[in-house]
């Protein structure tokens, strides 16, 4: 039966390969789109009206049609695609309309408006989406809680201090110490005022009335701890705090990357661009200038409408590209790929970013997953650019510099490995659980803890570098103690325990693991009990917020080849399970090599919010079918 396959496998390869090659940027990279749920291009519309009072109108009219055709038919929006609707993503959707002149009387709108009081309203919406409506004059500031500037203060060794939040959670956190303490208000925007999206308008004296009672719990902690700070803000002397503000300032300036971006991510870019404005910093200033610039690179447009993504993945995108056209057959000294591989040297991040606070004598290497991120360099892209160079022949002195290059994340990533074994995605044991019970905790998740799925390309990148001994005893430990019940592992970064299984069986057979072990097989029968009756595998991002639906969703090629990466990886090859998983790639495959997959299979912050990585759909059924006529080929 494998033998019957092997044709139309091998032409399924070649299709694919050729699409790949064909959309390779100039440069050598290459960059798929990165979508988000609606709210974040609504959200351009709300950023460009807060900073500049007008908003270009071509681009507000192709925003206003995205928005449109994103609407459910009970006038909400979703955080994944076919999801169920999100009241967050919904209200600040609902914003960016409003301030593009669409009136609440719309039937629409009206019909969101409607979601939304069912929902319980903004009283109910996340405090990331109070503190974006109070900068509009929509939710009144004193309600939200407090995040004093002085923060920057507190020492490393403290409990609670800037370097304990997750990279992201700290860039966006500092941003809003100022924005907290100047409470700005666009008066332009109050005159829309959004009633009717409250069920009842909440007041201070409702604010005061939290529940408190009880036993002590760190959510009450952090609730006295407002309710101190509001009292002291409202003392007219605050001794410090014109110093703290100015530290706050310097670290904003001091982390803003050259394409103008804070972290090559959305959330703290418009955060810092808001804390600067209120500052005083106008559109001239070469600061502001460079942030409103840089979000061109970020912007998808066509005839018909503008999408925002949430941030660019171009490194990411590369390296995995190179591993799937390298492991379908294209020679290793292939032009496609050594360009490829010297546009990833030239990314390579020498700069001691964030993460040498806990690493003070650790030297940089790696790579982010952006054009520009010096001072964020990831751990799963550090882990996986290695691989794919090493996949490349290159000339003589790129070849030493590639070398080096790989050399210097080794050394770098093996510094990072957490003190239970695992690796999180940016930082050292990130993992200071008081945090979780923090203010803004309902959507920018606070930590970056350890995950199975980081933990897996890690250890087939030293694998790969013939690392031996306790580091890699250890990670396969922490594996070990992460599997679930059922013998399926978590995926933080890719959805969900689709991803986070099928990565740690790759990692474990990369290890040395006895596939028969009994926890291995555990694993591979959960996988195999999750397939479709088409073939393949779909899981949705729902899992994150109800994990007794893991492994069920609609089949999309993503999901369908990581679970087949996984089988194959653990000798599972001539299994009818993988044979109808390849049927399933080869048949649902269109004429020009790629497949169609609108699902959200990445995560950004799980339970609230997606992503959608277009390319995923492409680079990862080619590894899937190319690693299984491979393997039917030793056989």
């Amino acid at each position: 039966m494998i033998n019957d396959y092997s044709t139309n496998v091998i032409q399924a390869i070649k299709r694919t390969q050729d699409y790949l090659l064909s959309i390779q940027h100039p440069q050598g990279y290459w960059q798929g789109e990165l979508l988000a749920d609606a709210s974040v291009s609504a959200g351009y519309i709300s950023l460009m009206f807060y900073m500049s009072r007008q908003v270009d109108p071509i681009r507000k009219n192709k925003v206003i049609n995205k928005a449109l055709d994103e609407q459910n038919v009970d006038g909400s929006w979703s955080a994944f695609y076919a999801g169920p609707g999100d009241l967050s993503a919904s209200i600040q959707t609902y914003l960016g309309l409003r301030l593009a002149n669409i009136q609440a009387e719309e039937p629409f709108m009206q019909k969101a408006s409607q979601f939304i009081r069912s929902k319980g309203g903004i009283e109910r919406a996340n405090l990331i989406t109070k503190v974006w409506l109070a900068l509009f004059g929509q939710y009144d500031w004193n309600l939200i809680p407090s995040i004093p500037p002085e923060i920057i203060f507190l020492p490393n060794w403290f409990a609670i201090n800037i370097y304990e939040f997750a990279s992201w959670s700290r860039a966006t956190i500092i941003a809003l110490t100022i924005l907290l303490t100047n409470k700005p208000v666009c008066e332009k925007a109050k005159q829309i005022q959004m009633e009717e999206l409250f069920i009842q308008i909440p007041d201070q004296s409702a604010h005061e009335k939290q529940e408190t009672v009880g036993l002590f719990s760190w959510k009450q902690f952090f609730q006295s701890l407002d309710w101190v700070l509001k009292i002291y803000n409202k003392f007219p002397y605050h001794p410090g705090r014109k110093k703290a503000l100015q530290q706050v300032e310097e670290w904003i300036l001091d982390h803003q990357e050259a394409d103008g971006s804070w972290g090559g991510i959305m959330l703290p870019w418009i955060y810092s661009m808001y804390a600067l404005k209120s500052l005083g910093y106008d559109l001239e200033h070469p600061v502001i200038e460079r942030a409103i610039a840089g979000l061109e690179d970020f912007i998808l447009e066509d005839d018909q409408k503008l999408t925002l993504q949430p941030a660019v993945s171009p490194v990411w995108d590369t390296a995995w590209t190179i591993i799937a056209l390298s492991d379908s057959g294209l020679p290793a000294n292939h032009t496609a790929l050594t360009k490829a591989a010297e546009w990833l040297l030239s990314k390579e991040i020498s700069h001691k970013g964030d993460w040498v606070i806990k690493n003070p004598h650790t030297q940089p290497g790696g790579w982010s997953f952006e054009f520009h991120n010096k001072w964020y360099p990831d751990l799963d892209d550090s882990a996986v650019v290695p691989q794919a160079l090493s996949r490349v022949v290159l000339p003589e002195k790129q070849h030493l510099k590639k070398e080096q290059a790989i050399k210097q994340a080794l050394n770098w990533i093996l510094e990072m490995q957490s003190s239970n074994g695992g690796w999180a995605a940016f930082d050292r044991d990130n993992n200071q659980g008081i945090l979780t019970h923090a203010p803004f905790a309902d959507f920018i998740s606070p930590l970056d803890p350890t995950c199975a799925d980081v933990t897996a390309h890690v250890v087939e990148f030293l694998q790969r570098e013939n690392v031996k001994g306790e580091k890699i005893n250890q990670a396969v430990d922490y594996l070990r103690s992460t599997q679930e019940q059922d013998g399926a592992w978590y995926g933080r970064w890719g959805v969900n325990y689709l991803y986070g299984t099928a990565l740690a069986l790759s990692c474990l057979a990369s290890a040395g693991e006895d596939p028969q072990q009994d926890y291995i097989q555990k694993a591979i029968t959960w996988l195999i009990s999750r397939q479709n009756s088409d073939g393949g595998w779909g899981e949705t991002c729902y899992t994150y917020i109800d994990p007794t639906q893991r492994g069920s969703g609609d089949s999309t090629a993503s999901q369908t080849a990581w679970v087949l990466i996984g089988l194959i990886a653990s000798k599972e090859t001539n299994h009818p399970s993988v044979i109808k998983g390849i049927e399933y790639l080869v048949q649902s495959q269109h004429s020009d090599g790629t497949w169609r997959e609108d699902y959200f299979t990445g995560s950004g912050f799980p339970k609230v919010f997606y992503l959608r990585y277009d390319l995923y759909r492409i680079y990862f059924p080619l590894i899937a079918l190319a690693r299984f006529q491979s393997a039917i080929n030793k056989d």
